[in-house]
């Protein structure tokens, strides 16, 4: 009898390992994701943080058209679109039966309302200036939009696939910080702000569902918790790990993949050229001679970084290597110095945002300035709040030092106001040819002209083009590689059998 009970005990607990680990375990379908800024709110058509994006583009909101892992533009709400050959009028066929989270239509007065807003005199939306060139939209009836432009904008099919593009059901305008309604795959379960904030699948979704049921976002802004979270299993992925020297550790764990790929963030050292000594190029020029770029990413990156002398990723089509205009060079910097009246150097401020690349930079460069006679005041400002309202708001700096993730964004020095009050005609009016364009080759062109601008005027420290460092569990599939839009797109990651 006892033999028996312990033959059908042990056979027992076979078939339950065997249904547990065997070919009858089905695969999980929930994901723990960490991210290291909590973003602000939850709305990227009224906010500028890139961690809003992160959370919300194409997990929760969808524009007309989308952009791709491989950066390429393809359809979303709007199934096909025909321009015309003067490059003037934009006729899109949008997705019929496509609703909301709140169950309202998705439809052509749906768009117009979405972009009519970004287009209006108050606002707020913060790549506003990207779109100006469309100068009527017209709902024609429920499946067709119509784009009118006062001159052609060789990227707006490109910047309309930017979260700051998504479309919002008119409702839901005043609550979408907080309660975000898409027409997406996921939906908004809850935010517990300071800790993480989760999304559960839309179960009325219009396209193809995806395979996990519930995706969470923990917010982890120290990067040895961040590793520490992986190892211990609380988080199951980090796309963007803080800490490039924390990379050997996963790469050597069977549990884990860790993947390298490119960004289109360029980390600059941006200065305030509507203040002495930086309104004068020289002093900028001299700084950048002074910058060991290599030394930086080697320090603050592991070496993965691309050294950049415009700003202008490697990763976007029309790149120039412009390093050499003026490259590392100590004495030549101080020389450039006394030129333009500072033989025995200058003090100013570094307001540093509480990034941890950002502050290792500023340490680096600190020291290789004091090797030129000026002196480098490091200030830290806390992340995103009150650096967004400082140096992006009230431009209330001289230099600070930040990634700008967004892509293609070469055109923000023609943006008046931004922060680093920066004007140039003959860069302006560069961008505003490249808008003109009707071929790529012109576009191109002009990309490359507007590089060149910038690298000899200098209105911010190139520094370099950020790698973005994966790492996740084994098993995981369809996270991004490489980040041609600065998002977590996880509507086709599902974990393998």
């Amino acid at each position: 009898m006892i033999r028996l009970f312990r033959y059908i005990l042990t056979t027992t607990v076979a078939i339950g390992l065997l249904t547990i680990n065997g070919v009858n375990a089905q695969p999980r379908n929930d994901l723990v994701l960490g991210m290291s800024v909590e973003p602000t709110g939850l709305d990227p058509t009224a906010a500028a943080p890139v961690a809003i994006g992160q959370v919300v583009w194409q997990n929760l909101f969808e524009g007309l058209v989308a952009i791709n892992k491989a950066g390429e533009i393809e359809p979303q709400l709007a199934e096909s679109w025909t321009i015309s050959e003067d490059g003037l009028t934009y006729n899109f066929t949008l997705r019929s039966g496509v609703t909301f989270q709140n169950n309202q239509k998705f439809t052509a007065e749906t768009a117009k309302y979405t972009i009519d807003r970004i287009l209006e005199n108050d606002s707020i939306n913060p790549q506003k200036s990207l779109y100006k060139s469309i100068s009527s939209v017209k709902a024609v009836n429920p499946k067709t939009l119509i784009l009118t432009l006062s001159s052609p904008s060789a990227d707006l099919l490109y910047w309309l696939g930017f979260p700051a593009a998504v479309m919002i059901e008119p409702t839901s305008e005043a609550t979408n910080a907080t309660n975000p309604i898409g027409t997406g795959p996921f939906k908004l379960l809850n935010w517990k702000k300071g800790n993480q904030l989760t999304l559960v699948k839309n179960e009325h979704y219009w396209g193809k569902a995806t395979k996990l049921d519930k995706v969470t976002f923990r917010f982890i802004s120290d990067p040895q918790a961040q590793a520490a979270a992986l190892n211990s299993g609380d988080i199951d992925a980090m796309p963007e790990l803080s800490a490039p020297e924390l990379v050997s550790q996963f790469k050597h764990n069977q549990a884990f993949d860790t993947v390298i790929g490119t960004t289109s963030m360029e980390v600059v050292a941006g200065m305030n050229n509507a203040k002495k000594p930086f309104n004068d190029a020289r002093v900028r020029q001299a700084l950048m001679m002074a910058t060991d770029r290599q030394a930086i990413i080697d320090a603050t990156s592991e070496g993965l970084g691309t050294p950049i002398g415009s700003h202008f990723s490697p990763s976007d089509t029309g790149y120039e290597d412009l390093t050499n205009i003026w490259p590392y060079d100590p004495v030549k910097a101080k020389k450039l110095l006394a030129e333009a009246g500072y033989p025995n150097g200058f003090t100013f401020t570094m307001k540093m945002p509480t990034r941890t690349y950002a502050e290792r930079a500023a340490e680096i460069m600190q020291a290789y300035y004091a090797m030129i006679g000026v002196t480098m005041i490091l200030e830290s400002s806390e992340f995103p709040a009150k650096w967004v309202q400082d140096v992006f708001k009230d431009s209330n700096y001289d230099m600070t030092i930040v990634g700008h993730a967004e892509p293609l964004d070469i055109s923000i020095y023609a943006r008046h106001p931004y922060y680093f009050n920066y004007h140039n005609p003959k860069f302006d009016k560069t961008i505003a040819e490249i808008s003109n364009t009707t071929t790529e080759v012109e576009r191109i062109a002009g990309y490359k002209k507007s590089q060149e601008i910038l690298a000899q005027d200098v209105p911010a420290l190139f520094l370099y083009a950020f790698p973005k460092i994966g790492v996740w569990k084994k098993g995981l599939q369809g996270m991004w590689k490489n980040q041609p839009v600065p998002s977590n797109d996880i509507t086709d990651a599902f974990w393998s059998e």
